[in-house]
């Protein structure tokens, strides 16, 4: 280790334990000093790899501290794993010589390291792994996420071709666990890093013109803030009032959901009203600056959200209102306390800080339902993904038991889902239900409010359809366990039956023998095959037949003769495995069957990649598909880069462009004029709808390439009245 870097590696470390030193005594910030000396002796800066040095394991640290709100425990496994890892250092000397229990977390850093070490994306067999690791100390979850805010704010350190995976793997995956876990800054800061890196142009063109209306949007929320302060300084709380702008990709969400530009985005910030008063206090507060606000401003009555009677299920309190500000904006405004704000901000660590102090067992209920589904056997891979995905960023819905208990369900819930949440016996025998004393059906979707009643028949059953019905992750697991229950049940009444009937006709039964009758008759398993015997699907004296002809001697054909010259090579199939592998695609391209993907309408000049489909030949997706970051994360295995041949040559594209604009006179005359004198272009179909003043319209044009797009775009947009073009 050279002089320079000890001496900087000695600031870090002394300034990470001065900021902290409430946290460790004296004695053990010593210890801790002597450790980590012996770690960078051993683990030198040169050539260690981004996101790997002691410098990025302190940067984690403070997030954890700071950002996050973990303490002692997370501390000490982040910084000494890798030495328990390589024997350098013990579990138990850890626990000694610092009073504190680690090993669940380092245990579970470990398997995760094993998991990134084989594969550093996220592909589905290690899925399952990977959360059954956090299931055993939920603490490994929030390290992870720590850990991948720190790779996201230095991935311009990672090489060029990791960049994209790993920021698309940030949005897909670990943005909302973060929102699950109640961590909505760092959710924040990890879709607008993962945006940055995946469409840089749609960042940098937000970012601009964010800075760009800075001084007049600070002047409008000044203007807005002052007389609410002045009549919020009138109850006798301390209090702070702030404006909050938007994220770069919630804005970017905005523009894509609404069809519209940046300019006609009205809510770019949100007020926040943050009081500082005891517990018994707090919701009076809020629901008096409600009324304050209110009182000042017209509040829109299908905008107000009230989780501060019902909080969300990762802890969330907050009470949110959209009211008409000066010059006739709407404005959010979000109105909690100081513990709910740390809650919102520091998420899971902060409910526990809370917990006993206000009942929130929502997170406690999350965590046992993910660990529901990890505990299936039955579940593959894909499916858990499913599963697991649903668990992050569902929206709730509120109902009761006859007996006035709440129960929390995601939105589109059911009347099965909800009979699973009281009990799985009860949701097997649920025939349906009664809603607000009406009797409904299974498959009736619940509503906020609804007072419902689980209808029950002992001898109703599972089947299959039911998991078309649910929605929940726990419905859906219990559904599957039935299934495989009756499943059994029929297979071993099937067994009983042929053994029986075997015996009577003194045949002697061979599993080898029923395995390969079970395979000549087209069942993938021979517990399927019984199923088909119990449920009298299949007529015993018929499998007695072709059981007692399975040893007679077959006549095998001759093999088909076939000249030489008639032979051809059989094209090979075209496989991800070799990830080096680059299909060019074009007119020459002979032996694979490709498609351009109908969800992103590819066009020659779009960078592209490929994805293997499962019924045989290659789908053509762009990069920055909507569909992309799913597939790369659950199908990285089936992923080929991909990229055009040299030019393109007699084939045109079908390309829908959105176009808003004010309905003036010919506006669209101009545009189909414009449109008919391009050379390599086509007007394929136009529709149009005006409404106020404004019209919006879909064109669908015959293009060549990327650049015959780009220079007609340009030409649209200078068309007198044009406010926007954007490629659907």
């Amino acid at each position: 280790m050279t002089h320079k870097n000890n001496i900087s590696f000695r600031k870090q470390y002394h300034k990470f334990l001065h900021s902290h030193a409430g946290i460790f005594s004296f004695e053990e910030r010593n210890q801790i000093r002597i450790i980590l000396r012996e770690y960078f002796a051993m683990f030198p800066a040169e050539g260690v790899a981004p996101g790997k040095s002691i410098a990025d394991k302190i940067q984690i640290v403070e997030v954890l501290l700071d950002e996050i709100g973990l303490g002692k425990a997370a501390v000490l496994s982040v910084l000494f794993h890798e030495l328990v890892e390589k024997q350098h250092l013990s579990v138990a000397d850890i626990e000694s010589k610092f009073n504190t229990q680690v090993s669940s977390i380092i245990n579970g850093m470990m398997r995760v390291e094993e998991l990134y070490a084989r594969n550093a994306s996220l592909e589905t067999e290690n899925f399952r792994k990977l959360f059954l690791t956090f299931a055993e100390d939920v603490r490994v979850i929030l390290i992870i996420i720590a850990e991948h805010l720190q790779i996201m704010r230095t991935l311009h350190l990672f090489p060029e071709d990791k960049r994209q995976n790993i920021a698309r793997e940030a949005s897909f995956l670990y943005a909302p666990l973060a929102h699950r876990m109640g961590l909505y800054a760092v959710k924040t800061e990890l879709e607008d890093l993962s945006l940055k890196y995946t469409n840089r142009e749609i960042y940098n063109e937000i970012a601009y013109k964010l800075s760009d209306t800075k001084r007049e949007r600070d002047k409008f929320i000044a203007d807005f803030i002052a007389p609410l302060k002045e009549k919020m300084s009138e109850l006798g709380f301390q209090f702070t009032i702030k404006g909050r702008t938007k994220s770069i990709n919630s804005i970017y969400s905005k523009i894509k959901k609404q069809n519209t530009s940046f300019e006609n985005i009205y809510d770019l910030f949100a007020i926040r009203i943050i009081f500082d008063v005891p517990l018994d206090k707090e919701k009076a507060a809020c629901w008096q600056a409600y009324s304050i606000v209110a009182d000042m401003y017209q509040p829109n009555p299908k905008r107000l959200r009230d989780w501060l009677s019902i909080p969300k299920t990762n802890g969330y309190e907050s009470l949110h209102t959209t009211v008409l500000g000066p010059e006739g904006k709407w404005v959010e405004v979000q109105i909690r306390t100081v513990r709910m704000d740390e809650v919102a901000e520091k998420g899971l660590a902060a409910h526990w800080k809370y917990k006993g102090i206000k009942s929130e067992s929502g997170m406690d209920e999350w965590l046992t339902s993910i660990r529901e589904i990890l505990e299936n056997p039955e579940l593959n891979a894909v499916d858990f993904m499913d599963e697991f995905k649903l668990n992050l960023y569902d929206k709730e819905v509120f109902v009761f038991t006859p007996s006035g208990d709440l129960h929390k369900l995601p939105k589109g819930a059911t009347a099965l889902d909800f009979a699973f949440s009281i009990h799985s016996n009860i949701g097997c025998k649920c025939v349906g239900a009664k809603v607000n004393g009406k009797n409904m059906p299974i498959k009736y979707v619940l509503n906020n409010g609804d007072q419902v009643e689980v209808l029950t028949s002992p001898t109703q059953k599972p089947n299959p359809a039911w998991l078309n019905v649910v929605t929940t992750s726990r419905a859906k697991t219990k559904i599957r366990q039935a299934l495989k229950e009756v499943e059994f049940k029929d297979a071993e009444i099937g067994r009983e039956t042929l053994v029986r009937r075997f015996k009577n006709w003194k045949i002697e039964l061979e599993d080898g023998k029923i395995s390969r009758l079970a395979k000549k008759k087209g069942f993938k398993t021979v517990s399927d095959f019984y199923q088909e015997i119990a449920r009298e699907n299949l007529d015993v004296h018929v499998l007695r037949d072709a059981y007692l002809d399975l040893d007679k001697p077959t006549i095998t054909e001759q093999p088909e003769t076939r000249r030489a010259d008639a032979f051809s090579k059989e094209p090979e199939l075209v496989t991800a495995s070799n990830k080096d592998d680059v299909l060019v695609i074009g007119a020459d391209l002979k032996g694979v069957d490709f498609k351009l993907a109908k969800c992103c309408n590819p066009i020659y000049g779009d960078d592209v990649f490929g994805f293997v489909a499962v019924a045989g030949g290659i789908k053509i997706h762009k990069t920055d598909c909507p569909n992309a970051p799913q597939m790369i994360a659950r199908f990285g295995y089936r992923i080929v880069k991909a990229r055009w041949s040299g030019k393109s040559v007699g084939s045109q594209y079908p390309i829908t462009l959105r176009i808003v604009g004010h309905d003036d006179i010919g506006i669209v005359t101009n545009i189909t004029s414009l449109i008919s004198k391009e050379k390599n272009i086509s007007l394929r179909s136009i529709s149009i709808d005006s409404n106020a003043g404004l019209f919006q319209g879909n064109l669908t044009i015959m293009v060549n390439d990327t650049k015959d797009l780009e220079a007609i775009v340009k030409k649209i947009q200078v068309v007198k009245g044009v406010k926007n073009v954007s490629r659907s």
